[in-house]
C-alpha cells in the first residue's frame, strides 16, 4: 500500500477530523498505486493518520474513509452502511429520506436517497465508483428495495475522470415515483429531475413554515417541483404563487398540486425569478409570505462576490414585496456562502429596502443530512425565518 506523507503543519484539518487530502498539502508519496486505490495518509513526523482512496487527477488528492489501519472490504462497507441506515430510522421517517451522505456517513463521494420503495445512488469520485457493483449489492441485502437507479450524470465526475451516465441497477420500473412527505403526496422524478429527483434536505424546514401561511397569499421563488408551495397550501394559504425557470419543473408543481386536491389553490409561473419579483415590485404586488429557496449561486470561492449580489438582490426585493409584519423563508445551499457571511447579506438587504427584521429562526439541513464536526463542507444549507417590518 502507498503512503502519502502531508508538508509540515498541513495535518491540522485532518485531525480535526476534515476528510480530504488537496494536492498541495502533499510532501511526497511512497510507493506504487493506480488511481483509486487505498493508501495510507501520514503526516511528517510519521504519525498515521487515516486511510482512503487517492486520485492524482483530482484536487481532492485522497478521501479518508477510516481513521483506523482496518481493511477496506465488503465487510467495512457493509458496517458504514448498516450504521447509516440505523442513524436514520432512529431519526427521520425513513419511508423517503437521504440513506448516506458522503463524508458525513464516512463513506466519502457516495450519496444514496431512498423514495419510496426505490433507492437513487451517486458515486462522485473515482475511488467510491470502482466499489459500486459491490456497495449496490449492499444496499439491496440491508434495505431491499424494489429498484435502484443510478445518477451519476453529473459534470464533477469528469474532473475524477469518470463519464457521465444513468440508467437501471436493480430492475426495470416507473422513474416517477410517488413519495409523502409530512402528510403530502409528491411525484418525484428519478430520471430527469435535478440532483437525484428531489430535495430531501428541506423536508424539515418545508414542516417549519406551518406557522406562518395560515390565511395568507404565498409567494415560493425557485419552486422546483413544489416542495414549500405544497407544504403552505397543506398548511392553510389561501393563495400560492409558485415560481420556477423550469417549465418540466413547474409541470410536476400542478401535477402534484392535483393530486393533493390543491389545484385551485396553487397558481404556477415559468419564469426567472429575478425578472417575476421586479415585475412584482412595479406592480405593486404585496404577500404575507416569500420563499427563496435558490440553487447554488457559488458553487467556488471565486463565484462568492457575484453570488452575494445576486443573493441580496433576490432578499431585498422579497422584503419589499411583503406587508409589514410578513414572514420570509430564505435559503441558501452553497456551502461557500457561510452562514455568517448569509446573515451580513440579509442585514445588508434590509437595510438597503429600509426594513426593519425579526429573526424567528435559523436553521439548516435536514437530520439525514448529518454535518460532520470539521469539515464545513458537510454544512451547506441555510434558512432563516424572519419577520420583516
Amino acid at each position: 500500500m502507498a503512503k502519502v506523507i502531508l508538508k509540515k503543519h498541513k495535518d491540522k484539518r485532518i485531525l480535526e477530523g476534515h476528510p480530504w487530502v488537496f494536492d498541495n498539502e502533499i510532501q511526497k508519496v511512497e510507493g506504487t498505486y493506480e488511481p483509486g486505490d487505498i493508501v495510507d495518509v501520514y503526516n511528517n513526523i510519521n504519525q498515521f493518520l487515516g486511510r482512503g482512496y487517492i486520485n492524482p487527477k483530482s484536487k481532492i488528492r485522497v478521501r479518508i474513509m477510516t481513521r483506523k489501519k482496518e481493511e477496506i472490504n465488503r465487510e467495512f462497507f457493509k458496517k458504514r452502511i448498516e450504521s447509516a441506515w440505523e442513524y436514520r430510522k432512529k431519526l427521520v421517517d425513513t419511508s423517503s429520506c437521504r440513506v448516506i451522505f458522503g463524508e458525513a456517513d464516512f463513506l466519502p463521494a457516495l450519496i444514496v436517497d431512498k423514495f419510496g420503495d426505490y433507492l437513487v445512488i451517486q458515486t462522485l469520485a473515482l475511488g467510491i465508483d470502482k466499489y459500486k457493483d459491490m456497495i449496490v449489492d449492499i444496499l439491496d441485502e440491508v434495505i431491499n428495495p424494489k429498484g435502484i437507479y443510478e445518477r451519476n450524470d453529473v459534470q464533477v465526475r469528469e474532473l475524477e475522470g469518470l463519464k457521465q451516465k444513468k440508467g437501471y441497477l436493480k430492475g426495470n420500473f416507473d422513474t416517477n415515483v410517488e413519495i409523502i412527505e409530512n402528510g403530502i403526496k409528491m411525484t418525484v422524478d428519478i430520471e430527469n429531475g435535478q440532483k437525484t429527483g428531489y430535495f430531501l434536505d428541506q423536508r424539515e424546514n418545508r414542516a417549519a413554515i406551518k406557522p406562518f401561511v395560515k390565511n395568507a397569499r404565498v409567494l415560493d421563488t425557485f419552486t422546483h417541483t413544489g416542495g414549500f408551495t405544497l407544504h403552505a397550501a397543506h398548511y392553510g394559504a389561501d393563495e400560492v404563487i409558485a415560481v420556477d425557470i423550469s417549465e418540466h419543473a413547474i409541470e410536476y408543481v400542478k401535477e402534484n398540486a392535483k393530486l393533493n386536491g390543491y389545484e385551485n389553490k396553487i397558481k404556477t409561473v415559468v419564469g426567472n425569478v429575478f425578472d417575476v419579483l421586479r415585475d412584482y415590485h412595479k406592480n405593486n404586488e404585496k404577500f404575507d409570505v416569500i420563499i427563496l429557496d435558490p440553487p447554488a449561486f457559488c458553487k467556488s470561492r471565486s463565484a462568492v462576490k457575484r453570488a452575494y449580489r445576486g443573493y441580496k438582490e433576490i432578499n431585498l426585493r422579497a422584503m419589499k414585496l411583503l406587508r409589514s409584519g410578513g414572514f420570509l423563508v430564505t435559503c441558501s445551499c452553497s456551502h461557500y456562502m457561510t452562514p455568517d457571511l448569509f446573515m451580513d447579506m440579509i442585514k445588508d438587504a434590509a437595510r438597503d429596502a429600509k426594513k426593519r427584521l425579526r429573526q424567528v429562526e435559523v436553521r439548516t439541513q435536514a437530520k439525514d443530512h448529518p454535518i460532520l464536526v470539521g469539515d464545513d463542507q458537510s454544512l451547506y444549507l441555510k434558512c432563516v425565518i424572519l419577520q420583516v417590518i
